[in-house]
């Protein structure tokens, strides 16, 4: 699943460490999110929304591939 949450943590001048420790996860976590390498849970996409300032349907666009 894409997303867009590198751009926005850095337009909010987050290090990967910051928003790790907003969202109570590890930077690695934040990490494999932003490498399309893990699907955060729905309630960790909300949060992350919410501190990036936007909305999980923004945040996240699947793989048109995964919704047929």
């Amino acid at each position: 699943m894409k997303n867009s949450i590198r751009e926005l943590r850095k337009e909010k001048k987050y290090r990967q460490e910051d928003l790790a420790t907003l969202l109570g996860v590890t930077r690695q976590t934040i990490n494999a999110i932003e490498n399309d390498k893990y699907d955060p849970t729905l309630l960790l996409a909300f949060k992350l929304a919410r501190i990036l300032g936007t909305t999980v349907d923004e945040l996240f666009e699947p793989d048109p591939a995964t919704l047929k």
